[in-house]
C-alpha cells in the first residue's frame, strides 16, 4: 500500500500527477459503471416508468453532488494551502468545517423534501401518469442525501494522505450497489425503494470507510472536534464562506449540466419530436461519463496546484496544470475518434433499433456534438486551476459563461444552420469559451511582460497565470 504521506513539494510533479491520476480515473470509471447498470436494472426489472421517475429525481442527485463538490474542493483547497505553510492544524480544521456544513446542509435538505416529496416531484415536472413512482423514489432517495453529499467531499480530504485507498471506498460502495440493486429489484421485488436504499446502502458503506480513515491519528490530515465558542463559531462561518466561493464553481459546473439538458430537451422537441429527443437523451448519458473523466483530471491535479501555490512555486502548480491540460485534449481526441468512427456502434448501446428515426439521427447527430469534446475538457480543467490558485472571479465568470451559451446556442444556431445548429450549439458555446479563456492568459502575459520588462515574473499573484 502506498504511504500515507505524499510530499507535494518536493516528489516530480509528473510522478505525483499520475499517483493521483490513475485512482481517480478507476474510480470515476467505476461510478460511471454504476450509473448504467443502476439504469438497465431499474429499467429490465421495474419498467419505463421506473426509468422516467428516476429521471424525475436526477436534478435532486445533481444538487447533492454539486453541494459536496463545493465544499470538497474548496475544503481540499484551503487544506493544502494551509498544509503548503506547515499549518497542519488549521487545515484539519478547514476539512472538519466542510464536512460539518456540508452535512448539516443535506441534513435540512433531506428533511424539507422527505416531509414534502410530491410537492417535490410536481415542482420538478412529474407528469400525473408516473407521479407516485416519482414521489417514492422521491422520499427513498433524499433520505440518504447526506451521504451522497459526503461521498463527494470525503475523496478529497483522503487523496491528500493516499489516493488509492479513496479509489477503493469508491470501488467498494459501487460494487456494492450493484450487488444490492439485482438483489433487492430482482429477488426481493421492491421496485424503486430497493433501488434507492441499494444506492444509500452503498454510498453508506463508503463513507464509513473514508471517515474511519480520516480519524485516524497517523494521517496527514485528519478530523478534530471544532470548538464551539462564539468566537470560534464566528471564525468557521467566515472559513465555510470562503471555502463556499472558491468551491462553487464546481457547484455551478454541475447546474450548468442540467441547463444543458433542459435547454436541448426542448429544442430538440421543437424541432425534430420525440425521436430528437431519444437521440439527445444518448449525449445527455454520455455527457456525465465523459465530465467525470474531466473532473478526475481536475481533482488529480488540484493538491499539486493549491499545495506548491501555497508555497508559493508557481512553476510547480503551472507544470501540473500543463499536464491536466495535455491529458484533457489527448481524452478530448480519444472520444471524437471512437464518435466518428463507431458511432453506429455507439448509438446501438442504447437503440438497438437500426431503423427507429431516433437511431438514424443520433448517428448523425453524434460525429457533430463529438468536436465539444475536446473544448470541454479544456474548459473544465482551465475552471478547475483557477479555483485551486484562488481565483474565484474567473473560476466562475469561465463556468457562467460556458453554462449559459449553449442555452443562447441551441436558440440561436437553428435560425440559421437549421438541425446541424442544433447538434453544434453545444460544441459552438464550448469553443467560444476556451478563445475567451486564451485570449484572458495571452493579455494577462502580454501585461506582464510589459510591467516587467522582458518575462513574466516568476512568483505570480492569485489573479495570474
Amino acid at each position: 500500500m502506498v504511504r500515507d504521506k505524499i510530499d507535494f513539494g518536493k516528489m516530480k510533479v509528473g510522478e505525483l500527477f499520475v499517483r493521483q491520476l490513475i485512482p481517480n480515473v478507476l474510480g470515476m470509471v467505476f461510478t460511471a459503471l454504476f450509473i448504467i447498470t443502476d439504469g438497465i436494472f431499474v429499467g429490465r426489472g421495474i419498467g419505463s416508468n421506473a426509468l422516467a421517475a428516476v429521471n424525475i429525481v436526477a436534478p435532486v442527485s445533481l444538487f447533492m453532488t454539486g453541494v459536496g463538490l463545493m465544499f470538497g474542493m474548496g475544503g481540499a483547497i484551503m487544506a493544502s494551502i494551509n498544509l503548503a505553510r506547515n499549518k497542519s492544524n488549521v487545515a484539519n480544521i478547514n476539512i472538519s468545517q466542510a464536512v460539518c456544513m456540508s452535512s448539516f446542509l443535506m441534513i435540512l435538505f433531506s428533511l424539507i423534501v422527505c416531509t414534502f416529496p410530491e410537492k417535490a416531484s410536481l415542482l420538478l415536472g412529474a407528469p400525473a401518469g408516473i407521479l407516485p413512482e416519482a414521489t417514492g423514489y422521491m422520499f427513498f432517495y433524499s433520505l440518504f442525501a447526506v451521504f451522497q453529499s459526503l461521498l463527494c467531499v470525503l475523496p478529497f480530504f483522503v487523496r491528500l494522505n493516499n489516493p488509492n485507498y479513496s479509489m477503493i471506498c469508491l470501488v467498494t460502495g459501487t460494487l456494492l450497489n450493484i450487488v444490492l440493486d439485482y438483489i433487492f429489484i430482482f429477488i426481493f421485488g421492491w421496485g424503486l425503494m430497493g433501488a434507492a436504499l441499494a444506492t444509500g446502502t452503498g454510498q453508506i458503506v463508503a463513507v464509513v470507510m473514508l471517515v474511519v480513515y480520516l480519524l485516524r491519528p497517523t494521517a496527514n490530515i485528519t478530523l478534530v472536534k471544532l470548538k464551539m465558542s462564539l468566537k470560534s463559531i464566528r471564525l468557521s462561518l467566515r472559513n465555510i464562506g470562503y471555502m463556499m466561493r472558491l468551491g462553487c464553481p464546481a457547484f455551478f459546473s454541475e447546474i450548468t449540466i442540467s441547463l444543458m439538458m433542459l435547454a436541448g430537451n426542448f429544442v430538440f422537441a421543437k424541432h425534430l419530436g420525440v425521436s430528437g429527443v431519444a437521440a439527445y437523451s444518448i449525449i445527455c448519458y454520455l455527457f456525465p461519463v465523459i465530465f467525470m473523466l474531466y473532473n478526475a483530471l481536475v481533482q488529480s491535479a488540484q493538491p499539486i496546484i493549491s499545495y506548491n501555490y501555497g508555497r508559493g512555486v508557481h512553476q510547480r502548480s503551472q507544470r501540473a496544470m500543463r499536464m491536466a491540460l495535455a491529458s484533457a485534449v489527448l481524452v478530448g481526441i480519444f472520444f471524437l475518434f471512437v464518435s466518428q468512427v463507431a458511432g453506429k456502434s455507439v448509438v446501438s448501446l442504447f437503440i438497438t433499433d437500426t431503423g427507429n428515426p431516433a437511431w438514424e439521427m443520433a448517428v448523425y447527430g453524434l460525429p457533430l456534438f463529438a468536436i465539444d469534446f475536446i473544448f470541454f475538457g479544456i474548459n473544465i480543467v482551465m475552471a478547475g486551476y483557477y479555483m485551486c490558485v484562488e481565483n474565484i472571479k474567473r473560476a466562475i465568470t469561465f463556468t457562467l459563461v460556458r453554462g449559459i451559451l449553449p442555452v443562447i446556442c441551441f436558440f440561436v444556431l437553428p435560425l440559421w444552420w437549421g438541425v446541424n445548429g442544433i447538434w453544434l450549439a453545444v460544441p459552438v458555446a464550448e469553443i467560444v469559451t476556451t478563445f475567451l479563456i486564451f485570449i484572458t492568459i495571452i493579455k494577462e502575459r502580454y501585461k506582464w511582460k510589459n510591467l516587467s520588462g522582458n518575462s513574466i515574473p516568476a512568483s505570480l499573484s492569485q489573479k495570474q497565470i
